[in-house]
């Protein structure tokens, strides 16, 4: 038989093939994209009903937000999965692979998994809450999130900081938020010659006009130490957190314009040198 004719045979038999293997692979494409797109639907429908249940049990935004997050993982490696079947890829080797995978990243980021436990227990026992004035991970500022690894927190220079959950749980936590108020500390340097009783009184009256200044606990002035210049008076206020920065600087003026307008000397140091 002619080679010509044999090789237009070959490609006329070949063609439906071919022809057959192009739909199949178009159709497992077409339906991918399908079932990319309805269950992305699906993980948006569920976490908004998981998102609801939640604010039905009044649970507060924090935990919402972590669960969530974990939720969006979980499901998200499901539609993989699911995916990876429709194609024709045996899940449970996948599954064996990213068993491995997840124990070879689990020893080499041994850092990440801590912080996610760490992200789970600040979830649990809430030392603080978004919205906390905080100082957590040597960070102070406002939480703005606590997500499953790192806690975001905004510092009062508007900076947007990142600090990983498990510096922050294995650190010292202080939350200014947690309590009513705050103490407001400053103090005033009086010179030797001055009258300690007579500032203490002025000081007094003139702390309890600055806004925002709690009556209970009042203001309260007493002599902290005795140094070269003179009594060192403590002056303590009780302000709000919210507060706290107007009533700190506001202290501050009140004690420059009472010592100054009421004519108590600039305080100096003295040492007597004897021979």
């Amino acid at each position: 038989m002619n080679p010509a004719a044999l090789n237009a045979a070959s490609m006329d038999s070949l063609l439906p093939v071919l022809y057959a293997k192009a739909i199949d692979i178009g159709s497992k494409a077409v339906g991918l994209i399908i079932l990319w797109i309805i269950g992305r639907f699906a993980i948006r429908a569920l976490k908004r009903v998981v998102q609801r249940a939640l604010r039905l049990r009044a649970i507060e935004p924090t935990l919402m937000e972590y669960v969530d997050s974990v939720v969006g993982v979980l499901l998200n490696i499901l539609l993989v999965v699911v995916l990876l079947s429709f194609v024709g890829i045996e899940t449970t080797t996948f599954a064996g692979l990213l068993a491995a995978a997840g124990l070879a990243i689990g020893t080499a980021w041994s850092g990440l998994l801590s912080n996610f436990a760490a992200g789970a227990f600040l979830v649990l026992l809430r030392p603080f809450r978004k919205g906390d004035l905080v100082m957590a991970g040597g960070v102070t500022g406002t939480v703005d999130e606590i997500g499953m690894f790192v806690t975001v927190i905004q510092t009062p220079d508007n900076v947007r900081t990142i600090v990983g959950n498990g510096k922050i749980f294995g650190d010292t936590i202080q939350n200014y938020s947690a309590n009513p108020y705050r103490r407001v500390d400053r103090f005033a340097q009086l010179a030797h010659e001055d009258d300690h009783v007579r500032a203490m009184t002025l000081l007094k009256a003139r702390l309890a006009t600055i806004p925002n200044v709690l009556a209970v606990p009042a203001p309260d002035v007493e002599i902290l130490d005795l140094t070269l210049a003179g009594p060192l008076l403590a002056v303590r206020t009780y302000a709000r957190s919210d507060d706290y920065w107007q009533v700190y600087f506001d202290t501050n003026r009140v004690i420059r314009e009472t010592l100054t307008s009421e004519g108590f000397e600039i305080p100096a140091t003295h040492q007597h040198v004897t021979q």
